[in-house]
């Protein structure tokens, strides 16, 4: 016996969701019951939830730092192309 799943999602991302599943060979339907599976199996997420570090309050920090210098016409880049060489070499 099966059961009706509805999801909603965004447009954009379902046509992008189709096209990888497409190039593996598997649509929407064969997706979602190998997560739910997988689910079921672990106990959980079988992969791991993390935070974009993008949205972290230090990175916040540092965009709004760098934004200020932009908005007031300061150079944002203050250290020369040899110094920054070194620092990746680090």
């Amino acid at each position: 016996m099966s059961t009706t799943v509805t999801v909603r999602m965004d447009d954009d991302l379902k046509a992008q969701t189709e096209a990888v599943l497409d190039t593996i060979g598997m649509n929407m339907t064969t997706a979602v019951t190998v997560f739910a599976k997988a689910l079921v199996r672990m106990g959980g997420f079988p992969f791991e939830l993390v935070a974009d570090p993008f949205y972290s309050p230090a990175n916040q920090a540092r965009l709004r730092t760098a934004k200020q210098y932009v908005d007031s016409g300061q150079p944002l880049i203050i250290k020369s192309m040899a110094e920054l060489e070194a620092m990746a070499d680090d």
